[in-house]
């Protein structure tokens, strides 16, 4: 009785197996029927309203007949829906550079920038030259001596005091450090050395700040319609008449047909199928069993 089950259990499957695959179709969202052309040519127009991840070949596009009339597709138009704002958009980047040179500044920047907004816009963003702006990010001071030399001729007698203690130099004031004499036909020539501490601000380093600019877009609708029209001559056909050749169509798309009754050959073939499968496990049940009792089987 095991390879019984075993047989009946496969040949369920060779038959599951067996059954077409079917692809996923749509419906319309409206159906239209007109008349066109001088000769009142009898047409439909359906749509059908897809997302862009959608396949549209899987749009019903095969030969239908629906009020006694035979309708064979004429063509299927797209009709992009999407909606796509624009605005402009604007970020400012800082740049940390140990130079206020413009044009060094400039080879350090991204030629631009591709952005994503937190609403959903996004685009690409150049920088703005003209605008792009340099501080210092710091300041030290540092200091050094300086010093300035005097000379003073035909003094009465070697004595400093007759030496000026300070002086003004480059808008620093300066302090006597040194006095040297020389002594010339009764007067004395002094040359004067005078020092001070002079100071300097400079930058630790600097920070560009550039403005990127361009415009950003988003789509807010991402649908897309396909209508496919039909047209019908005033044909019926009957099951003894030939069928007509079928129109060009776009896809493989299963057949789309408008009347209220049930595609019979899906059920029918599955079901013919199965009867005849399990006819034949039945026939095999039978020599199995004839086979056992004949003593060929253990």
């Amino acid at each position: 009785m095991k390879r019984v089950r075993t047989l009946l259990l496969a040949a369920l499957m060779a038959g599951l197996l067996a059954l077409p695959a079917h692809a996923a179709s749509f419906y319309p969202i409206s159906v239209e029927e007109y008349t066109y052309g001088p000769f009142d040519e009898l047409r439909i127009d359906k749509v059908y309203q897809l997302s862009r991840s959608d396949d549209p070949k899987d749009i019903p596009t095969e030969d239908f007949d629906r009020g006694g009339l035979h309708y064979v597709l004429l063509d299927v138009v797209k009709t992009d829906q999407s909606d796509t704002d624009t605005k402009d958009y604007s970020e400012v980047v800082t740049l940390e550079t140990d130079t206020k040179d413009m044009a060094l500044i400039i080879q350090q920047l991204e030629l631009s920038m591709e952005v994503t907004t937190e609403d959903g816009y996004s685009g690409t963003l150049m920088p703005d030259y003209p605008g792009i702006t340099v501080e210092a990010k710091g300041y030290k001071t540092s200091s050094r001596t300086v010093t300035a030399t005097r000379s003073y001729p035909n003094l009465s007698d070697a004595d400093a005091s007759l030496i000026p203690r300070t002086i003004q130099d480059g808008g620093r004031t300066l302090t006597l450090a040194d006095v040297q004499w020389q002594e010339a036909g009764g007067f004395y020539n002094a040359s004067a050395t005078y020092s001070g501490t002079a100071s300097s601000k400079y930058a630790t380093g600097y920070i560009a700040t550039v403005e990127y600019k361009g415009e950003v877009s988003r789509t807010s609708c991402d649908t897309v319609l396909y209508t496919a029209t039909f047209a019908s001559h005033g044909e019926t056909h009957s099951e003894n008449s030939p069928q007509p050749t079928q129109a060009p169509a776009a896809t493989d798309a299963p057949a789309d047909t408008d009347s209220a009754g049930v595609n019979w050959a899906i059920l029918v073939i599955p079901a013919a199928l199965l009867l005849g499968l399990a006819g034949f496990g039945g026939w095999k049940l039978v020599n199995y069993i004839k086979d056992k009792k004949r003593g060929y089987v253990k």
